[in-house]
């Protein structure tokens, strides 16, 4: 059976109710990404926004990042795209208050071939989320390490990319594969999608190579680089293993302390945009 076509369909404005949707993606494995979105989300909570976080990795490695059990999880992104199930049924209340989970389950690894067929294939994720705009402050969605139809169906629900890059030596190299991917998902599909940020990850003060990845990115983006960085730090690292965001597993950490600080940085910036 031949695939379904993917055809260009005008893009509502899934922002009302002063919700924005935040897609955090990065093609490339292991630079941070999945924590950022926990921690960063649960950052969003401290500072008195609302969250929704859709886990779209088939790992499901949010989901467990933010204590959500096996037994919690029968229904959730998998569901969602194929339209079974509405966000709202398949959102999960985390221990945090106003942090909510949309989680991952197992079937969502076969998510892209069910997708192949599917009409408006790359707008399912949209049009659930339009659902629930004005219900949170933020819509925030962990894509997968993969360019695929799940994060091709983040990127066409997003208002914005958050890009988590790892201060390595191939991260320039990368990002300019990730920016030609969204320059063809404008063209085709979103055309209001932006990069809201990237925000540098793994930063070891010790080593000069991550001062001179740091200093070539902000050299190729500018201001689009958020003044925050995420060092290395053992306590982030450990907090997934308790279920918990390295902000409730140890909050005085240099890791929870500073994705404290990428948050003010970006509702500052959100508050800059939303009043441009």
């Amino acid at each position: 059976m031949e695939p379904t076509p993917i055809t260009p369909n005008p893009r509502s404005d899934i922002s009302i109710g002063g919700t924005r949707v935040l897609a955090i993606a990065n093609q490339k494995g292991g630079v941070g990404k999945t924590t950022t979105a926990v921690n960063l989300a649960t950052a969003l909570v401290a500072v008195g926004q609302s969250v929704l976080l859709i886990d779209l990795d088939p790992q499901g490695n949010a989901s467990t990042g933010l204590g959500i059990p096996p037994a919690a999880r029968k229904t959730g992104a998998y569901e969602v795209i194929l339209g079974s199930a509405t966000i709202g049924q398949a959102t999960v209340q985390s221990e945090i208050p106003n942090l909510s989970v949309v989680p991952s389950t197992v079937d969502l690894s076969g998510a892209e071939l069910d997708l192949v067929d599917m009409d408006r294939r790359a707008y399912r994720l949209r049009d659930a989320v339009a659902a629930v705009a004005g219900k949170y402050d933020y819509v925030m969605i962990d894509c997968p390490p993969s360019l695929g139809l799940l994060t091709l169906n983040a990127m066409v629900a997003a208002d914005a990319l958050l890009v988590p890059l790892q201060c390595e030596f191939y991260a320039l190299e990368g990002l300019s594969h990730l920016i030609r991917t969204i320059e063809r998902v404008r063209e085709g599909f979103n055309p209001s999608l932006e990069i809201q940020g990237v925000v540098l990850t793994m930063f070891d003060k010790r080593n000069n190579l991550s001062d001179q990845v740091a200093e070539d990115v902000r050299g190729f983006l500018g201001d689009k680089v958020y003044a925050t960085v995420i060092p290395r730090n053992v306590r982030v690292s450990e907090a997934p293993s308790f279920g918990k965001p390295a902000l409730l597993y140890d909050y005085r950490c240099a890791g929870s302390q500073a994705y404290i600080s990428l948050a003010r940085e970006l509702i500052e910036r959100e508050r800059h945009l939303r009043a441009a």
